[in-house]
């Protein structure tokens, strides 16, 4: 028998591209219980992507950062106050779609013996919360997370019924347009280029971003660079190696909230395996994805028939590997391959 909830606490806490892989999930869950209060548990700095009401009714913070600095006596003062906190909200249904250590500790102090969580629950997280599989457990992470949304009840059954709830971004594409202005930037369409990844195997060289960049540039087209702070060094590279005005870099210098509006204005987008790329998914912009030691089928653009993944032809593709000894996969994808696919895709409207 499917149960009715009234009170849920939903835990994924990152990173930026895990937030917004789990927005159909949240969407879906609030299809499937349009009472009951859904609650979402995050860490600060990726907050800004968590659903307004209606689809989420409240935000409860776990921060990472300042827990990580605290000492011994008072990472034990912080957790006995998180536990009061959850204690007092009377969850009848955790979902814990981290499925890591950190979330599984959280679950487990909910004082909600309710707790389930999606099919891949690592470090022990499937001792505390029972992991959902589906028919779609071996499919992109976005159909695992819907699977746990079926198992609940939600009628999920085609690409139609997958939403992305974004939230207003009015202000920040204000906020955007006057950083572009100030930045030379003279008006019309403009393509942006995300350098940055989590994993340095994961990143395109800086090089190629400058032949590509010049490509660009060469027909006429205004390339804005973005990303976050981690990036910037990059992003100088890039701009004084392409040496154009019409390349305008705002590494380092949006929020992550201004940076999804910028992408929300752009005409095309590319980038690597990386958060904001889900932005462009999500908002069905034309893109090109270069993906290396990352598996699209996983964890690529989803939901949009204007995505392309450009997967490199590296034998060694899709190892998942953080650090490699011999990496080259990213450099074997060309900046002519992704302009080719560009100018295709420009042409086709």
């Amino acid at each position: 028998m499917i149960m009715e909830y009234r009170n849920i606490l939903l835990i994924k806490m990152s990173s930026l591209g895990d937030i917004l892989h789990t927005l159909p999930f949240a969407a879906a869950l609030r299809k499937r219980y349009p009472k009951a209060k859904i609650t979402w548990l995050v860490h600060p700095q990726f907050a800004g992507f968590v659903p307004d009401p209606p689809v989420i009714d409240e935000v409860l913070y776990f921060d990472k950062v300042k827990f990580n600095k605290l000492g011994f006596s008072d990472k034990l003062k912080y957790f006995c106050e998180m536990r009061s906190l959850l204690h007092s909200k009377h969850f009848d249904l955790v979902i814990d779609m981290q499925g890591l250590f950190k979330s599984a500790v959280l679950a487990a102090i909910s004082g909600c013996d309710n707790r389930i969580g999606y099919c891949e629950m690592r470090e022990g997280s499937g001792f505390i919360s029972k992991a959902i599989g589906g028919s779609h457990s071996k499919d992109h992470v976005i159909e695992r997370y819907l699977d746990v949304a079926r198992y609940l009840g939600a009628k999920v059954e085609s690409l139609d019924d997958v939403e992305f709830p974004m939230p207003d971004l009015s202000t920040e594409t204000a906020s955007v347009q006057h950083k572009l202005q100030e930045a030379g930037w003279q008006g019309g369409d403009y393509v942006v280029i995300v350098p940055g990844a989590r994993w340095w195997t994961k990143e395109w060289p800086v090089e190629h971003y400058i032949e590509l960049a010049k490509k660009l540039t060469a027909d006429g087209t205004a390339v804005v660079l973005a990303g976050g702070p981690d990036d910037a060094v990059k992003g100088q590279k890039i701009a004084e190696g392409t040496a154009s005005s019409l390349v305008i870099d705002l590494t380092g210098q949006t929020s992550l909230r201004e940076l999804a509006a910028l992408i929300k204005g752009c005409s095309f987008y590319i980038s690597a395996d990386t958060g904001p790329l889900h932005f462009a998914a999500a908002l069905k912009k034309p893109l090109v994805a270069m993906y290396g030691p990352t598996k699209a089928d996983r964890t690529g653009p989803y939901g949009s028939k204007n995505s392309t993944v450009l997967l490199s032809p590296a034998k060694c593709a899709g190892c998942l590997k953080k650090k490699c000894d011999n990496w080259h996969c990213m450099h074997d994808i060309t900046p002519e391959m992704v302009y080719k696919i560009y100018q295709e895709k420009v042409a086709e409207g």
